[in-house]
Order: C-alpha cells, then structure tokens, then sequence
C-alpha cells in the first residue's frame, strides 16, 4: 500500500501550538532552570590538578550535555517556525530569547575552556587518560587549544554578551528586510506575488521571459534596499574584524578554518585545482549559451533548462524516486529517509512567507530531524531534498556516539548531503529514457559543478576581498556591487555573458553570523563526497558500514586525518581534488557531446 506524503512538517508533536505552544514555553522556562544550576556549577569549580579531579570533570561534561541538548532543542524548533513562516512576530521574539540564553551560555562554556586552559601539562595527560574523559580527548583538547587563542575570561564574556544585540541582530535584521519582499512576476500568463524563495525558483522556468522577469524584479528589490543591506553587512564584518583584531588574529580565514578543522594547505590545494581546471566548464557554459539562442549566457540563464523534456517530478513521485535510489546504496539510509517521510519531517510545500532556500536541522532531545525547502518539481528540487536528507541522515548516524562528539564541522557537514544527493543525480542520468531526458538531467548534475567551482568559488572571492577592504573602512554598496561583479567574472573564468551585482544582497549566506565564509566547506564537501562515492561503487550495498563508520569520526577528526583514516588520502595535495573534479569534467564534457549530436 502506497503512503502519501505530506509536503509540510510536523511541528506539533515537538511542540503543540507553535510560537503560541505551552509546552514550549514550559521547556524554555526549563532551560534557564538549567542554564542557573549549571552557571552556578561553573562559578564554583576548580581547575583540575590531580587525575582524581576526572570524575568531577566528567559529571559537568554530562550536566553541560544535557543543558546544550535542552537549548539546542528549543533553538531548532523556533527556527523551523521563522523559516515557515517569516510573519510569525512571535517566534522572532523567542528567536532573540534563544540567543540570550545561549549567550549566557557561551560565557559559561568560555570558563570551562580557560579553566582547562590553566591544567598543568603532565596532570592534563594523566587526566585524559582515565576512563570516564578517554571518549572525550579530542574535544577537550580542541577547547584547550581554542582558550589559547581567545582573550581573557571576562573579555569573551563581553563579546559574547554584545553579540547578542550587536553581531547577531544584524544577521536577524537581514532575515526580516527578506521576509518583508514580494515581487510580481507573470508566471503562464498570470500576475503573481512571489517571496524571495518562491521568486528565485523561477530561475529554471522553462520561459526565458519569465526567468529574466524574475531577475530583475528582484534585482530592483536588492537596488530598492541596498543602503540597508549594504550597512548590515558591514556591521556584521566590522563585529568580527574588531573582534579578531583584539584576539590579534590578522586572517580573516583562520577563524572558518579552525572551525571547519582544515589547514590553510588544503584549502589552497583545493581552490588551486579547481582554477586549473575550469576551462570544460566554461566550454559547458558556452554551449548552453548557443542553445538558448544567445551570444553568451546571462546570469539568469545558468539554471535554464536546455530542453522542451525536462522531467517534472510531484512531491510524491520525488520521495519514491529517493527512496528507491538510497535503497540501492543500504538498507539504512533507505530506511531512514522512509521514516522522514512517514512521520513528516519535511516542510516542502510551496507557498508564500515562507524563507528562501533549505537547511536541515537536528532535534537531539527527540532524536530526529527537520528538513526544510521549497519543492517545485524540478530534477533539481528532488535533488535537494535528497541533499537535506544527507545531512538528517549524519544526524542518525552520530546516534551511539555521545553528545559532546556530535559536532561535526561543516565541510564534513556537507559531505553527507552531497553523497546522498549524488546517489539521486547519477541514477537519474542512469536511468534516462532519451537523450533529450539524459541531456536535461546531465545538465542538472554539471550545473552542481558549475555551483560549487565556480558561483561559490565567486562567493569566496568576493569575501576575501570585501574583508581586506572593511579592514579600512566601511566598504559603501557600489563598491560592493563591483567586488561582487569581479569575483564572479574570476569564478566563472569569463564565462558569463552577464553578472549578478547585487548577489552580495540576495544570499543570506554572507549574512550568517553563527559560521563565518559558508562557502568554501560546500565544495570541500562536493569534492570530498565523490570520493567516498567512487569507493561506495567500488564496493556496492557492503559499503555502508565503513561509510557509517566514517560519518561517526567526523565530529573527532581533523579534516585531514579523517580522509587519511577512511580514504587513505592526502587532502593538501592538489592530486586529491584533481580525481573528484575529473569527474565532473566527463560529466561536462559528455552534455556537449550529446547537445552537439542533438544540434
């Protein structure tokens, strides 16, 4: 018996009610409870400095445990309510509740740290060395390493607390100017509002008008309000550059990177490959171009589909589809994306007020996840939810291992997603009935490529360069408009007919204040899942095991030695980037074999 699939979430059995939820303010009330007792167990403890002191450190790791899950369970809640609907007043005002009590948080995990900052050496190796911290080694040695970095206790502890109305009500500020746009675009003839989110999905419309239509109407709302944004940003840049200034950090990156546990190495070997290697996906740009009719392709052409066959897919026959391609790879992933499905951990449903984009985010007291996006029809929505349920899947996986030891950075993040989604986009291709069906989901896939090596790789630029120059100043819109414009004429290595300037205002990643530059770890992660697909080929249905094993490391790992563990590489080499990419490349170069056949 076929299950229909719902194509919104369920809220309620987290929490009844929504932003007006008893229960859910009964859990907040909870949590400063919680967070009260656990400051006060912070104030009163003391550095370590004999072995016997594990067992007292190992019970306010357990206490702190069960307070992040309390917290982060409430904070994910309140987050699927703003995405779903951004004229929910309500929950905005619980957003900025959380943000209080994780700040206060905060300051009390910074204590922890330049306590354990302070333990004498050799009583630090003793320490770690006792059963109840031996599962803990790597995190604790990471805060340790972290409170060296930092200023002093009582410093942190302003910043933190200045964050809360200062850095990240910037980064709310941003959520809400969003939320407030519509744009009337003809769609089929028909004079529609459209959200942000609803707006952008325009951009695969099979009608060219309607795609440049979007475009621009958008493009006016980005003019319309670029002085605000343009101020957003750099006060979000100004917080953080004054904020590593006084750490006496002088590279912007060495934040992001630390975070994402890379080295600088790895990140330059993995953008030095792709630079050398972009010239087929310029070829691939070119030929859409001559398809579409055109000189050279604009902005708003990249997501265009090429072919009058281009598969749409219902809710319901996207899930199926899912489900029956992850069933091939193991009986545990296609178990669990059934299971997400089933219970409606999904908000798919295309409608107005709702956020642009996707995410999917964890809910560690009930152990599940919720998977946010809006769901067209495209091969490239099916593809993206397949991506959400990566990442939910990461969530499942890290279930054995203990709480402190779940968090994963994200490049490693990104991995999961983009191997799920991979499975879904090689099958389609597989699978194709025609040629013009393969060409249509060909392109779906090159056109992942062109985004990770090319649009993010602009992202990245852009970034870069904006914070050398907030270094000296505040940088006003129009020289943002032509930063943007040049890092994306770098990253598509020329191949656009045409920029997108006020891209800078219209993605809500450059506003993000929790992860500073989310860009780069989406392509390490691209780049990093196609190897451990190759392997997956290699070893069929048996290979979920390791690859389950792998998932449970990434949280304890350093990006490089968890690809020397499980894939037996070296990541600062350009030589490992360079396989994934040639990959991608034969993906490239066969849409125009067949697109010139076909021509």
């Amino acid at each position: 018996m076929t299950v229909n699939y719902s194509e919104r979430w369920d809220l309620d059995t987290l929490f009844p009610g929504g932003s007006e939820s008893q229960e859910l303010r009964v859990h907040m009330n909870e949590a400063v409870t919680k967070l009260s007792e656990f400051e006060e167990q912070i104030h009163n403890f003391e550095v370590p400095t004999a072995k016997e002191d594990a067992h007292k450190l190992a019970d306010l790791l357990e206490q702190m445990s069960g307070l992040m899950k309390h917290l982060s369970q409430s904070g994910a809640l309140i987050g699927c309510l703003m995405a779903q609907n951004t004229q929910d007043k309500k929950a905005g005002i619980l957003e900025s509740e959380v943000s209080s009590l994780s700040a206060r948080f905060q300051n009390s995990f910074q204590k922890i740290q330049q306590d354990l900052s302070k333990v004498e050496g050799k009583v630090w190796a003793e320490l770690l060395n006792q059963g109840p911290l031996r599962e803990f080694n790597f995190i604790l040695n990471e805060w340790r390493e972290e409170a060296k970095m930092l200023l002093s206790e009582k410093e942190e502890s302003l910043i933190t607390a200045l964050s809360v109305d200062g850095y990240h009500s910037w980064s709310q500020l941003y959520d809400m100017l969003v939320g407030e746009i519509n744009v009337t675009v003809t769609v089929d003839g028909k004079s529609k509002s459209l959200s942000v989110g609803q707006a952008n999905n325009l951009s695969s419309h099979k009608d060219a008008a309607v795609r440049q239509e979007s475009y621009e109407k958008l493009e006016e709302a980005w003019i319309d309000k670029e002085e605000f944004f343009a101020k957003t940003l750099n006060s979000i840049a100004g917080f953080r550059l004054e904020t590593y200034k006084k750490r006496g950090w002088d590279n912007p990156l060495q934040e992001p990177l630390h975070i994402n546990r890379t080295k600088q190495e790895t990140l330059d070997a993995m953008w030095g490959a792709i630079s050398n290697n972009k010239q087929p996906f310029v070829d691939y740009l070119n030929q859409k171009g001559k398809l579409l009719g055109k000189d050279g392709l604009d902005w708003y052409d990249v997501d265009a589909p090429v072919t009058e066959s281009t598969q749409q897919f219902s809710y319901q026959e996207g899930a199926e589809f899912i489900l029956k391609q992850f069933g091939k790879f193991g009986p545990e992933l296609e178990q669990f994306a059934q299971q997400a499905f089933e219970k409606g951990w999904i908000e798919a449903e295309d409608r107005p007020n709702k956020r642009p984009g996707g995410f999917c985010t964890g809910l560690p007291l009930s152990e599940e996840s919720r998977i946010f996006m809006t769901y067209s029809g495209s091969m490239s929505n099916v593809a993206t939810l397949a991506h959400e349920l990566g990442h939910a899947f990461h969530t499942y996986a890290l279930r054995p291992v203990h709480s402190l030891n779940r968090s994963y950075a994200m490049n490693v993040a990104e991995t999961a997603s983009t191997f799920a989604e991979m499975i879904v986009a090689d099958a389609a291709v597989k699978n194709a009935q025609s040629d013009q069906e393969k060409i249509a989901l060909l392109e779906d896939k090159v056109q992942r490529s062109v985004a990770f090596f090319m649009n993010i790789h602009s992202r990245f630029l852009f970034e870069t360069r904006f914070y050398e120059e907030r270094k000296k100043g505040v940088v006003p819109a129009a020289r943002l408009n032509e930063l943007m414009e040049q890092a994306q004429t770098e990253g598509f290595a020329g191949g656009l007919a045409s920029t997108h300037p006020h891209f800078w205002a219209s993605k809500l990643h450059f506003y993000i204040t929790y992860v500073p530059f989310y860009n780069f770890p989406y392509t390490f992660g691209y780049l990093f899942s196609l190897s451990v697909y190759a392997k997956a080929l290699e070893e069929g249905s048996s290979f979920e095991e390791k690859y389950l094993a792998l998932l449970r490391d990434t949280a304890v790992m350093s990006a490089e030695d968890l690809a020397m563990k499980h894939l037996d590489e070296d990541i600062t080499q350009q030589a490992f980037w360079e396989k994934g990419i040639a990959l991608c490349v034969q993906d490239a170069k066969e849409f125009i074999s067949l697109t010139s056949t076909e021509a």
